[in-house]
């Protein structure tokens, strides 16, 4: 059979994540709260991302401190559920923030907030050489594998980004992309962050106007300066008085908040992440009070204080 043939086999079966062995290669600090991690491997060559919102999932080390080793094939959530506790390797769901296939290099940026879980306790002790594995879309796929929500309406005019720490790799990935791609498109950027010395040198386009909500400066509790900034800084479409929109509330202590813009012919986008408190008051306030249409805001509970999702 033919070297041809035998691509086109393997490409109909690929599946559409699959599991990457990694090491770490570089630890790069980034603020006090922010860092960097560099991962290699010959599988990063097999892999693909469509989105700087792409995300990927990790798996650290087991509770008993072994490496995970999961299959690669699309068998490895049964494999994982199969595992005894102490030797289920814990799972979290990062952006990833950059892929290099030709040195076979994949970058993520992790939140330090000190040892309080698997990941975190990971990302405080990391050493060079440490052993990883992540799932994460598969080059050799024909299809699209999801996993990225920045989709950005042809008709758009103008741009609202929202998030904190936690979407900051996506955020910081999406201005390099418009910045590229889309420089003369005018985009509102608002991280919120933990301290003054997390901010930031982020690339992007001249027409994009970043303002920084470091905490520790604003003396404010998490979140509040999203919802302040959405509501007395973000420049929003003019509306009429908002209509009696039926807006179910979510139960942000069972599952994820997670609603999506839908509308190709909206001139106006606002992706907004972070704590799910949070992106639910503002959901409330642009639906509720503003009046704007539900097709073109995507709205994401990254995380819940006080919960981990993988």
């Amino acid at each position: 059979m033919t070297s041809f043939l035998s691509g086109l086999i393997r490409r109909s079966k690929a599946t559409a994540y699959r599991i990457f062995d990694i090491q770490l290669k570089a630890i790069q600090p980034l603020s006090p709260s922010l860092c960097r991690y560099v991962f290699s491997g010959e599988d990063v060559r097999l892999m693909s991302t469509l989105a700087p919102d792409q995300r990927v999932k990790v798996f650290f080390p087991s509770p008993s401190g072994q490496p995970p080793k999961l299959p690669k094939d699309g068998q490895w959530q049964q494999a994982r559920r199969n595992l005894a506790a102490a030797h289920t390797p814990p799972m979290r769901t990062y952006t990833l923030r950059s892929l290099d296939r030709e040195t076979g290099e994949v970058a993520i940026d992790f939140v330090l907030h000190g040892v309080n879980g698997p990941a975190s306790a990971w990302a405080t002790q990391a050493r060079i050489g440490d052993c990883l594995q992540m799932v994460a879309p598969n080059l050799v796929y024909r299809g699209d594998p999801g996993g990225y929500e920045w989709k950005l309406p042809q008709a758009v005019k103008r741009v609202l980004l929202v998030g904190d720490e936690t979407a900051l790799p996506a955020i910081g990935g999406i201005l390099e992309q418009l910045a590229e791609t889309q420089p003369e498109l005018p985009v509102e950027a608002f991280i919120e962050v933990p301290l003054q010395a997390d901010c930031l040198a982020l690339s992007h386009s001249p027409a994009t106007h970043l303002h920084w909500l470091p905490r520790d400066l604003l003396r404010c509790d998490h979140g509040h300066a999203m919802s302040h900034a959405v509501r007395e800084l973000a420049t929003l479409p003019s509306t009429v008085a908002p209509a009696a929109v039926k807006l179910e509330e979510v139960d942000i202590e069972q599952r994820i908040l997670w609603e999506l813009a839908s509308g190709e012919s909206n001139e106006f986008y606002a992706w907004v992440a972070g704590e799910s408190a949070t992106v639910m008051d503002i959901r409330r306030y642009l639906i509720k009070e503003r009046g704007l249409d539900r097709n073109s805001l995507t709205l994401m509970g990254y995380w819940r204080a006080g919960r981990s999702f993988e």
